[in-house]
């Protein structure tokens, strides 16, 4: 399983179908990053997982009253837990694989969310293997059949995700976009999350208008090569160094 924090070795710059080829490449790189908010994410993986220790405890102290609580069976459930941990922690930390290309008159970027493709087969075998936990608990107390919601949700999660095309891209989340950097407005740099924001200011049909950072992420022994253009190619747009509120689609400053 390819974990979230583990950049991907295989080359996808090559494969990209960039639509600025006549454009000499200056920089190309890949990386993947949690391309989000983490703060709210990583508290939501705190509330399942404290949510299912808690759930498993009552389940314990209601079916296997009779029992010690460090009997063997009573432990069964939290191993179910720690199956089920893995597909958490994709889902609350999705990551997303981003492909740039840097040339002199734009910033070409495709990104997609990898997990589909190796959660799928967690998700089966991780619902046989808390299956047949699950019975071996009901043959021994029908009490924990409620447990049985877990796997069989899970098998449906992965029939769901194996089966619906239209749910693997959307799941997938892919895109393209473009970045028109030598127009930025400003820079801001978020050193701790190796983060480069371009400001644009874009103006709506009703005469309103926003301004928002398009995010360039860098590798971390690339992030100086990376700030360094920028610096130097537009010297005179204002600079700043500090937190970013990441969004999915653009990053704005702290209020």
């Amino acid at each position: 399983m390819r974990m979230w924090f583990i950049q991907p070795k295989h080359d996808y710059v090559a494969e990209m179908p960039w639509k600025h080829l006549e454009e000499p490449a200056i920089m190309t790189w890949q990386i993947r990053v949690r391309d989000y908010n983490t703060f709210v994410a990583n508290l939501f993986f705190c509330i399942w997982l404290f949510a299912g220790c808690l759930f498993l405890s009552l389940l314990i102290f209601k079916a296997g009253g009779n029992r010690d609580v460090l009997d063997y069976v009573n432990l069964i459930p939290f191993g179910v837990l720690a199956l089920c941990a893995p597909i958490a922690m994709s889902v609350f930390f999705q990551t997303a694989i981003i492909v740039y290309r840097l040339t002199e008159n734009r910033i070409e970027a495709f990104s997609w969310k990898p997990q589909i493709d190796s959660v799928k087969p967690v998700m089966k075998w991780t619902a046989v293997g808390s299956g047949v936990l699950v019975m071996f608990l009901v043959f021994i107390d029908p009490g924990f059949i409620v447990a049985a919601i877990g796997p069989v949700g899970i098998g449906a999660m992965a029939a769901l995700m194996g089966n619906s095309k239209s749910y693997q891209s959307m799941v997938r989340d892919e895109d393209y976009h473009v970045i028109d950097w030598p127009n930025a407005e400003a820079i801001a740099v978020w050193r701790k999350r190796n983060l480069i924001g371009l400001r644009f200011t874009w103006h709506n049909e009703d005469g309103s208008h926003y301004s928002v950072y398009s995010k360039v992420y860098c590798r971390h022994q690339d992030f100086d090569e990376c700030l360094s253009f920028f610096k130097t190619r537009l010297p005179d747009t204002p600079y700043r160094e500090g937190k970013l509120i990441v969004h999915s689609h653009f990053a704005t400053l702290p209020e």
